[in-house]
């Protein structure tokens, strides 16, 4: 861990909340080893997020194994096998009924070339949010080539109303402010350490609305195993995040830490992690 730590970055001295991963997709041997390397590098808690019913049902259960894991149920838009129906929204309000769920996560719309239809992303978009409004869940959402529709139907469904983080933000200073402006906060990953554009954005955005995450799952493409994206990369963005707002990475530790417990409202708290917060 100390030489791939020192090779890609740096650990945290303050604690850390990966706020978007699959790490249930990590093979039940693999897991033990890469929660210990997140624990070594300063991240106290990972959200384990759901894409499908079976991937929910394995979020959670890992959320009941590991004491710093938590799960997030949804349904993503690219997953979807036809119209999100009575008896899918069925299950997915008995899965999301336990103490390990803390956000709905991950929903929204992907207009990627051989994605599902979009009137059946919209739908079934529309019928997650309003499940996670009646339980009271932050909304932690996916959008690829769909800002326009995801910010119109975040609107037309008062989404607000719980909240939760843009994952993987990767658009303008003005699509933040917009998010921002419906009552989400933005969630910033390994993009930022390469995407100029993207860093003139992080840098203009108030720190206590930002959160990081990994959005980490076995990366196969990579042919070297030790430069798969895992939650003990975190650091890494934290640390260029600091950069760019031009603070420390205590500063900026201590702040998403803290956004971050405060979105999920008290589902989970600082002193169970065995962690301090920014006030």
């Amino acid at each position: 861990m100390d030489r791939e730590a020192q090779a890609v970055g740096q650990t945290s001295s303050h604690a850390l909340v990966d706020g978007h991963t699959h790490i249930d997709q990590y093979g039940p041997t693999e897991l033990p080893q890469l929660l210990e390397r997140s624990r070594d590098a300063g991240v106290a808690l990972i959200i384990a997020a759901g894409t499908t019913i079976e991937t929910c049902t394995a979020v959670r259960l890992l959320a009941d194994i590991y004491p710093d894991v938590r799960a997030g149920i949804g349904l993503h838009p690219a997953d979807l096998k036809g119209p999100m129906d009575d008896a899918i929204e069925a299950q997915l309000r008995t899965l999301a009924d336990h103490p390990s769920v803390v956000e709905w996560s991950e929903t929204g719309l992907d207009y990627m070339p051989r994605s599902p239809r979009w009137d059946i992303q919209q739908d079934a978009f529309r019928r997650q949010i309003r499940i996670a409004r009646e339980l009271g869940l932050p909304i932690v959402f996916h959008s690829r080539e769909a800002s326009d529709d995801t910010v119109r139907i975040l609107r037309e469904e008062g989404a607000g109303e719980v909240g939760g983080a843009w994952h993987y933000f990767d658009g303008s200073l003005e699509l933040a402010r917009t998010a921002m402006d419906l009552g989400f906060h933005i969630s910033l990953a390994k993009p930022l350490l390469r995407l100029p554009e993207l860093q003139t954005v992080a840098a203009a955005l108030p720190l206590e609305r930002l959160v990081i995450e990994t959005d980490s799952y076995p990366q196969h493409f990579k042919k070297n195993r030790e430069r798969w994206t895992e939650p003990w990369h975190l650091p890494q963005v934290a640390a260029k995040l600091a950069e760019l707002q031009e603070t420390d990475v205590a500063t900026v530790a201590e702040a998403t830490t803290a956004n971050y417990l405060r979105m999920l409202g008290g589902r989970v708290s600082a002193e169970e992690l065995g962690i301090a917060t920014a006030s």
